[in-house]
């Protein structure tokens, strides 16, 4: 069995940090899988620190301590002088670090240092745009020092060999944690919910031309019920202004431990990715896809290219445009025959490709080539 240690921005709060999400669930299969795991982060940080400034922060983090308790974390501050004595203690015997990108340069710094003293390997964790649209700050990572990458999609690995001549790159997608994101039943509470951060104006126009048009014209029929939810964090004033100009509730920040129990009282949700993954990064979907047909709610999706054949034609529906959208949020409604054909589809599709247990499975085949 292997002893790897993970360091991370945060593994406790998903405070715009998606990528919490998805290491969550992989830290704990590495576990089932007999490894020894421990997870490092600073005590405090942007996610964190904005996370107990929201009005449910600390109940976010209660509920994460309660779900993942089999998760060794530890905690360290970035500034203590004798933090690089404390990681040579800790990271003495073993046999991997795999570093996230989102880590400081000074600690990877110290990192590498202590890689060339206790012979450990150390591998860089690229789940984020930047190696595309700001390759300096990749580039002050010193990523070149590193045994080798993972990347969540084909197109980032071909980059890190392309751009970065790093050799040693595996693709490692992201997927659901299947102990969280399951099927339930509930009560219906919104047709459409769509939980994700606004992005910094990466994919404002998509969401007004799929996801907020056609809600608000769903909306504004004078026979009509619907409802429709956003969750999210970083809304400008002018996007919470579009939202309730065409009905739709701003729910604000939602824990994604939440998220279950909300696809549960929903439905449908809707997949709308940032114009980096329809660019240079092709193929790689958000988290969001894998949570959603894990909890069997049917998804729609605005244009992406599926260049890795994740999935299957049925899994969920594609809409090219927000006349689209629109009328494919009414053939969930109106016909629900076909919205749980879709599910049945896009869960099966899931649990036979996209889970933490099949990513644990990969990256243990990963770690032995790695430390051979």
């Amino acid at each position: 069995m292997l002893r790897i240690a993970f360091f991370l921005h945060t593994l406790r709060s998903d405070w715009n940090n998606g990528n919490a999400h998805f290491l969550r669930g992989l830290v704990r299969e590495m576990g089932s899988l007999g490894h020894t795991v421990a997870v490092y982060e600073p005590a405090f940080g942007w996610s964190y620190e904005n996370l107990l400034m929201e009005a449910g922060g600390q109940a976010s983090l209660d509920q994460f301590a309660a779900t993942y308790p089999d998760i060794v974390l530890r905690l360290y501050d970035p500034v203590d002088p004798a933090l690089e004595d404390e990681l040579r203690r800790a990271l003495h015997d073993v046999d991997l670090v795999i570093v996230h990108e989102w880590n400081e340069p000074a600690l990877i710094a110290v990192l590498l240092g202590l890689r060339a003293e206790l012979g450990f390997k150390a591998v860089f964790h690229d789940t984020h745009h930047r190696a595309s649209s700001s390759p300096e700050s990749i580039r002050l990572q010193r990523v070149h020092e590193f045994d080798g990458v993972l990347t969540f999609g084909d197109a980032l690995t071909a980059i890190y060999k392309e751009r970065f001549g790093m050799d040693a790159c595996w693709t490692l997608h992201e997927a659901a944690d299947t102990s969280v994101f399951f099927p339930r039943e509930a009560p219906a509470q919104n047709e459409l919910v769509w939980v994700g951060n606004w992005g910094d104006g990466e994919r404002s126009a998509e969401l007004r031309e799929f996801l907020i048009g056609p809600a608000g014209r769903l909306r504004s029929s004078p026979e009509s019920e619907f409802r429709a939810t956003i969750y999210g964090v970083r809304y400008p004033q002018d996007g919470q202004e579009a939202l309730a100009l065409a009905g739709v509730r701003y729910g604000g920040y939602l824990p994604n431990l939440a998220a279950p129990d909300v696809y549960a009282r929903s439905h449908m949700t809707m997949h709308v990715p940032r114009q980096q993954y329809n660019n240079a990064l092709q193929g790689i979907p958000t988290i969001r896809v894998f949570e959603a047909l894990a909890s069997g709610i049917p998804l729609l999706s605005a244009p992406w290219e599926d260049t890795e054949d994740l999935f299957r034609d049925g899994d969920f529906t594609w809409v090219r445009n927000g006349a689209e959208a629109e009328a494919a949020m009414r053939r969930v409604l109106d016909d629900p025959l076909y919205a749980e054909a879709q599910v049945e589809r896009g869960l099966d599709t899931l649990l036979q490709r996209h889970t933490c247990a099949h990513r644990a499975a990969q990256l243990t085949r990963i770690v032995d080539e790695v430390v051979s």
